[in-house]
This record gives C-alpha cells, structure tokens and sequence, in this order.
C-alpha cells in the first residue's frame, strides 16, 4: 500500500480526531474546575500533551493531503461537553473520564501499532503513534492514581465513555 492508501488515511484521520477529541475534553474539565481545583494542574499538563499530539497529526494530514472528519465540530462541544459534565460530578469521575478514554486509545493505537509493524506498511506514523501511545498511558496511570475508581458508579461510567470511544472510533475513521 502506499503511503497515502485509504487505510492509513483513515487511520491519521481517526487519531487526529482523537487528539481534538482529548483537548476538548479536558478544555472541559478545567472550564468548570479552574486552574485551582483537584487535579487541574496534572489535566493542564495533559492537555498541553494531547495539544503537541493532535499538531503533529494535523502537519501530517496537510503533508499528506489527508481529508479531516466532517464531524469535528460535533466532537469539538461533544468532547467539551463530556469533560465538563465529568468534571461537574467530581474530581475522581474528571479523573475516570481520563483513563477510560485513555484505556480505548491504549487499545486503539496498539491495534493500529500491531498492523503498521506487522506490514512495515508506513514507519513514520508506526513511530509517532508508539511514542503518543506511551504517553496516554501515562495519563491513564496518572488518572487511576488520583482516584478515578473512586468516581461514584465508576464501572457504569467508565463504561459508557469505553463505548462513546470505540463508537466514536469506528464514525470517524469513515467519515
């Protein structure tokens, strides 16, 4: 496949999106949680990562003539409004937000990551994508230990976020 097949468009297109999605998310957060509350200064560090991420993925798109999803303005104020509603009920179910989202991305770039190297289809997206997978890890690990189990109906909530990302996932790789 070359570089610029249907499948690694898709694959940029999802994570790009992604990375918008997570910025959001925690633009949320720290909208109703300010720059004082619980966790905020670990969130804005997160969110200044997810920032780095989602501009190298946006510099690949444009050095590859890679189409963005349509659907960026709804994962915009979806993601916005997530962040802010989690952060509303607490700051552990702010912090559950994090590692459910982080968990499905663990998964997701691992998913990816498996069929780049197993192809050696495209290198430079199979490194990006390995470095940016260690550091959602990190942050799910960060979450988990400021509390987000803690989160009141932590597994319900965890697992409607799971299932918004994989769904999410699946729209935007087509979309």
């Amino acid at each position: 496949m070359s570089r610029n097949s249907d499948h690694i468009a898709r694959m940029i297109r999802v994570d790009q999106a992604g990375e918008f999605g997570a910025t959001r998310i925690y633009a949320g957060q720290l909208a109703v949680m300010g720059d004082r509350g619980p966790h905020s200064s670990e969130i804005a560090g997160m969110a200044e990562q997810e920032a780095g991420h989602r501009a190298k993925f946006d510099a690949l798109m444009a050095q590859r003539g890679v189409r963005p999803t349509l659907l960026q303005p709804f994962w915009d104020r979806a993601g916005f409004a997530l962040g802010a509603v989690t952060a509303l009920i607490g700051p552990e179910a702010a912090m559950a937000c994090t590692a459910a989202v982080e968990t499905e991305i663990d998964d997701h770039y691992s998913q990816q990551l498996d069929a780049l190297r197993d192809s050696e289809e495209d290198e430079e997206l199979a490194d990006m994508i390995e470095e940016f997978r260690e550091d959602e890890r990190e942050h799910r690990d960060a979450a988990l230990a400021a509390g987000a189990e803690k989160a009141p109906a932590y597994p319900v909530l965890s697992g409607i976020i799971r299932l918004g990302c994989r769904a999410a996932i699946k729209i935007t790789e087509r979309i």
